[in-house]
């Protein structure tokens, strides 16, 4: 059971893409460092390929979220960080293919999505970290 509760304040418009505008976290919170598109050997995957790298992005904080001891049921927060506006349609697609699975209800956590010039290996094109509850 999730240890949040996302909350739809009035007063403000509808969220036009898959977050919501706040979420009210109970106990104890994990912080997640920005996750990149590195394999487990340490190896880029998806070379100038912003969806491949968005998956395997998402399958690393889903390692990082379940070997803590939570789920994407849990996460607070989201922010993106995405390399050029022209990546952030192709980081769209993507997630939604994930958060569809993993957000079946629709109660998608709050998120902030930058769109920067570069991230810390110029062949990363997007990085996400995030808060959790455990």
């Amino acid at each position: 059971m999730p240890r949040f509760k996302i909350e739809s304040p009035n007063g403000v418009h509808q969220p036009p893409g898959k977050y919501s505008h706040a979420a009210r976290a109970e106990g104890p919170l994990i912080v997640i460092a920005g996750q990149v598109a590195l394999d487990v050997e340490g190896e880029l995957f998806g070379q100038d390929d912003v969806a491949a790298q968005t998956r395997q992005v998402f399958c690393n904080m889903s390692a990082v979220l379940t070997g803590s001891g939570t789920s994407y049921a849990n996460v607070v927060e989201f922010t993106y960080y995405i390399v050029g506006r022209e990546n952030v349609q192709g980081f769209m697609d993507a997630r939604t293919d994930i958060f569809d699975e993993a957000y079946p209800n629709g109660d998608y956590p709050p998120a902030t999505l930058l769109v920067v010039g570069g991230l810390a290996n110029e062949n990363f094109l997007v990085e996400v970290s995030a808060l959790a509850a455990l």
